[in-house]
């Protein structure tokens, strides 16, 4: 088993869910340059992976979160997450959290 230990503080931005469609039935995203408000901020882990893409674990609080939402740390960096999931233990709530990937806003640059 690993652990994986806190190493930021991170703030989660999320979006209404579900979005709006368009005459077509197409989800249309809201606009991308309108944050809205956070609904908190946290201690989690960010973790960025050999490929570029990043995982987090992110407080159970912060749940419900979806691909689109967004997730800042302390430093300023910004994602977009891709993927989320949130993952229980029966009858011990203190090791619950929500793993998810996200993206770099703007991404890295080798």
């Amino acid at each position: 088993m690993a652990v994986v230990l806190s190493n930021a503080r991170l703030t989660v931005y999320v979006l209404t869910h579900p979005w709006e469609r368009d005459a077509n039935g197409v989800p249309v995203p809201p606009n991308p340059n309108t944050r809205p408000a956070p609904i908190g901020t946290w201690p989690g882990a960010v973790l960025e992976q050999p490929e570029g893409s990043w995982t987090m674990r992110l407080d159970p609080a912060a749940w419900p979160v979806e691909p689109g939402d967004t997730v800042t740390d302390d430093t300023g960096r910004t994602w977009t997450l891709t993927s989320a999931r949130k993952h229980t233990v029966p009858g011990c709530p203190a090791v619950d959290y929500v793993q998810a990937t996200a993206t770099l806003n703007p991404p890295e640059v080798p």
